[in-house]
């Protein structure tokens, strides 16, 4: 038994300059650090996270969370072995006492039980992904790599908010991040040669001015083939996470696609995606419909034959949700990311879930990162399949892009499949 003897947290700063919460467990045998990342396309279903509000930061300080670690959540977790990640994180939910961990604050919860899972790996002498790994680890991701951005994650431009690549021709890890680097720079080449500067968004994917969504799929199709590859959906094909949710208004119940001047109820949007499917080698589409318009992503379901229909705000890592459209077959994978969850363990359960109904999973970083690699490893330990972190730009994307190549240094360099 290796016992928790200490924990401590502190404010740190997150890839976007605000606050998020770092915390450190100490153990005899070894310690382990955490440090939670944030949404800005956040679905209001997933887990609540903490923020100070007032005037400092303007409201997006996270002392609140830290006292609750150092106060609340290091009690509950001092004395217990370690290595029990799942009656560590109970206890913790239980601290908090709420379903959404809004007491306390998901980040809060999160920050230790990240912290503990990696202390665990540091006291058994083990790599991250072979501690959490329930029996051997799984096979290196297929990366789902940003390319273009919108939406939130731009600040402005087109409405969707992530156009991907994803190179469904390589055959290993090294392979596939060789083939993303040659589209991404040939579609920055191309974003110059029109005299735009190749500004990037919140992860790293390049927003220049575009008259409307299609000129974004061309650009992307375009890069692709300057790059020397295929745009298909067995060499570079494309993903879309479309996050409709932040351009529906309710009240109308149309969907407002400003730059490319129309406004479309739910049947008119469903017919745009299947358009976009029919001219383009899409793969994944991401959030096509409102979080909540349960009838309108089963009726999309059945007409997306060959595609994944992948949930992120709509499942929000919540197993109840999952469970419910797994039932109402609405989806066909589900995105996977630690903050909405709130803690390893209910990451891991809705991970396991979906494996168990044939759902594909998607393990996540979110628009607000740090260089913490553990998504990384769960993905691995899990063996989730694909892997979707933001481009190949900025330090706390790379530092997720390079640990799996430290992984695949270690291990079997043979990619998953999609």
């Amino acid at each position: 038994m290796t016992t928790i003897e200490a924990i401590d947290a502190w404010e740190v700063l997150d890839s976007r300059g605000n606050p998020t919460v770092r915390t450190r467990v100490h153990t005899a045998d070894g310690s382990g650090t955490f440090t939670v990342p944030a949404g800005a396309s956040t679905g209001s279903h997933e887990a609540v996270e903490s923020r100070d509000g007032g005037d400092r930061f303007d409201g997006l300080g996270v002392t609140e969370a830290v006292e609750a670690v150092n106060d609340e959540l290091a009690a509950t977790a001092v004395g217990r072995d370690v290595t029990r990640q799942a009656p560590i994180d109970a206890a913790l939910v239980d601290t908090d006492g709420t379903e959404n961990l809004s007491r306390l604050g998901a980040n809060a919860v999160l920050s230790v039980s990240g912290a503990v899972a990696r202390a665990a790996a540091d006291a058994r002498d083990e790599p991250v992904y072979a501690s959490l790994a329930p029996d051997e680890p799984g096979a290196i991701p297929r990366p789902m790599v940003n390319i273009l951005s919108g939406g939130l994650h731009a600040h402005g431009g087109v409405e969707i908010q992530d156009f991907l690549v994803v190179p469904m021709g390589a055959d290993t890890y090294s392979e596939a991040i060789e083939t993303v680097w040659a589209v991404r720079r040939a579609v920055r080449d191309r974003i110059e040669d029109r005299g735009v500067r190749p500004l990037v968004a919140d992860e790293g994917g390049f927003s220049p001015p575009m008259e409307g969504i299609d000129e974004a799929f061309e650009l992307l199709r375009a890069g692709v083939e300057d790059a020397g590859f295929s745009p298909s959906a067995d060499d570079v094909a494309f993903a879309v996470d479309v996050a409709a949710t932040h351009f529906y208004n309710e009240q109308t119940g149309e969907y407002h696609l400003e730059t490319d001047g129309v406004s479309l109820d739910r049947a008119g949007m469903i017919q745009r995606l299947l358009e976009w499917v029919e001219r383009y080698p899409i793969v994944s589409i991401e959030d096509p419909l409102f979080e909540d318009d349960w009838e309108g992503w089963r009726t999309l379901a059945d007409r997306l034959e060959t595609v994944q229909l992948l949930g992120d705000d709509f499942l929000v890592t919540d197993r109840e949700r999952l469970d419910r459209a797994i039932d109402a077959e609405a989806a066909t994978a589900v995105l996977v990311k630690m903050n909405q969850a709130g803690t390893i363990t209910r990451t891991i359960d809705v991970m396991e879930r979906a494996m168990d109904a044939g759902l594909s999973t998607v393990v996540s970083a979110r628009s607000g990162e740090t260089c913490d690699s553990t998504m990384a490893d769960l993905a691995v330990a899990y063996g989730a399949g694909q892997l979707k972190i933001g481009s190949l730009a900025r330090s706390e994307r790379l530092a997720k892009y390079n640990r799996l190549f430290e992984i695949e240094n270690e291990r079997d360099p043979t990619l998953s499949t999609f």
